[in-house]
């Protein structure tokens, strides 16, 4: 497996493996970020983003939707892409970190978090969901 730094990134897909990512881990970012492209485009979240989900999930005890909705678009309740923005989770509020751009933590953060062993994750064409190892 990779080991998700710029000069070895992860090479994955989004949950309904319809679009390749490449991400890695950026600890020298201001601030440390876990960064994605996707499509020609940039987007960050906070480093501990994939940790911090997986404890999300093991505390909620089962699957969960990913919710996934662009930043633009208000995130469906109970979905993790609605705890992403909460003001309770662990950041306090957005885990995107470029402003127009810190949607998509479902389709984007999930699979780093499945590789990495931390979730299970399913593969459907839509619906989503994940939960804790």
């Amino acid at each position: 497996m990779a080991k998700g730094t710029k000069d070895d990134p992860w090479q994955l897909k989004t949950p309904p493996g319809t679009s390749e990512i490449t991400l890695w881990r950026d600890p020298s970012a201001t601030p440390p970020a876990l960064v994605c492209i996707a499509g020609g485009t940039e987007l960050r979240y906070h480093i501990s983003a994939p940790e911090d989900l997986a404890a999300m999930l093991k505390a909620h005890g089962d699957w969960m939707e990913l919710g996934n909705a662009d930043e633009q678009k208000p995130a469906k309740e109970g979905t993790i892409e609605a705890w992403a923005r909460s003001p309770d989770n662990p950041k306090g509020g957005w885990y995107g970190l470029k402003k127009g751009l810190r949607g998509r933590f479902g389709n984007y953060v999930t699979p780093v978090a499945e590789a990495l062993g931390l979730v299970e994750l399913e593969h459907g064409p839509r619906n989503n969901r994940a939960r804790a190892k």
